[in-house]
């Protein structure tokens, strides 16, 4: 089973809407293991990241692995997560202000 290291996805999501980042391709498995928030506004911002199976169709609160946390002005965060996903697995992210940028690192197996 082939390992492909890359950059998963980015996005820069409109602002208090929730997005999909990443979704694990029919066939694949995926590992995310890193992803980076970056703040490119002059003003703290919140940013939410949910991970959702294939089989749910909307976003509940069991979803949310990160919710409300800050990233301050001008500045980035790097979470380091090991996140193991199979296909259509959905990665959802939220962001307070429409300068927000999310970008999701690792590995799809095929």
């Amino acid at each position: 089973m082939p390992s492909t290291y890359k950059i998963l996805a980015q996005s820069a999501p409109s602002a208090t809407t929730e997005s999909t980042l990443y979704t694990v391709p029919s066939g694949y498995s995926a590992v995310v293991s890193t992803i980076a928030i970056a703040n490119q506004a002059g003003t703290s911002g919140t940013y939410r990241i949910a991970v959702r199976p294939a089989a749910d169709s909307t976003t509940a609160a069991k979803h949310w692995i990160v919710y409300g946390a800050t990233v301050g002005a001008s500045d980035s965060i790097m979470l380091t997560l090991g996140l193991t996903l199979a296909a259509g697995d959905v990665v959802r992210v939220y962001a307070s202000s429409a300068n927000m940028s999310f970008s999701a690192f690792g590995s799809e197996i095929n």
